[in-house]
């Protein structure tokens, strides 16, 4: 049995309508789709029942890389790396799709970094994502209210977001 690593940042999706909910947001079919944190693969395994023409994966933990190989087999394309080490302009020629239960530790820092290396030219299509709950209300929030600030700021600056719901407790493990 897989153990969430805390100094990792790790949380597993497990709600099965949240998965569908969120595969949704947009169409996939026949698009590459860039997942960030796998972890045990249940994200993933709701990816490709939407038929994506490939998928690419970055999990840092060796265990649950190794483990998503044999779950998986040739189905996805496994990154073992750090998400903050990965040049992603460098790695597709075709706009992807990003899909994340970023690790909270990281996520503003993963967010921030993608922004601000924009350039005319942006390397992803559509990007899905989830924050903790206090992170997401600074993304999303208004001017002249107590959660704005650089990430509101630097967020809305080029691109359009928009909030898809809110996630129980309940819906991760741990």
């Amino acid at each position: 049995m897989i153990k969430a690593k805390k100094s990792l940042g790790q949380n597993f999706l497990i709600d099965k309508n949240i998965l569908e909910k969120i595969t949704n947001t947009t169409n996939i079919k026949d698009k590459i789709i860039f997942e960030i944190g796998p972890g045990t693969g249940n994200l993933t395994s709701q990816i490709l029942k939407k038929n994506p023409s490939k998928i690419f994966v970055v999990e840092k933990d060796n265990e649950l890389a190794s483990d998503l190989n044999i779950k998986f087999k040739n189905k996805i394309k496994i990154i073992n790396d750090d998400i903050l080490n990965i040049d992603e302009t460098n790695l597709f020629n075709d706009k992807v799709t990003v899909f994340g239960n970023l690790p909270y530790n990281i996520s503003t820092e993963i967010l921030s970094k993608w922004i601000i290396n924009l350039k005319d030219k942006f390397w992803f299509e559509c990007l899905v994502l989830m924050f903790q709950k206090e992170v997401a209300d600074r993304i999303i929030a208004e001017f002249n209210t107590s959660n704005y600030g650089r990430l509101s700021i630097i967020c809305n600056w080029k691109l359009n977001i928009k909030k898809i719901c809110d996630i129980k407790p309940e819906a991760f493990s741990p």
